[in-house]
């Protein structure tokens, strides 16, 4: 039998920036959201955490019809 099997996680990741002081909780939010926007944050990003949301699993037979099982 052949499967098609669907894994759905939740990835947190964390990046250690700096940000000049005396910046108001505004600006600061802004500065985060541009560097995101604009790829400065992606090689800083580290995968601090992984959880698993769900898993399916669909069920090739042999007439080439789908049915599908929840694991």
């Amino acid at each position: 039998m052949r499967f098609i099997v669907t894994v759905v996680e939740e990835i947190t990741s964390e990046a250690h920036i700096d940000i000049p002081d005396g910046l108001t909780q505004e600006v600061i939010k802004q500065e985060i959201v541009a560097r995101y926007n604009t790829g400065q944050m992606q090689t800083d990003f580290n995968i601090a955490q992984v959880d698993f949301v769900s898993i399916n699993a669909r069920i090739l037979t042999t007439e080439s019809k789908e049915s599908e099982a929840s694991l």
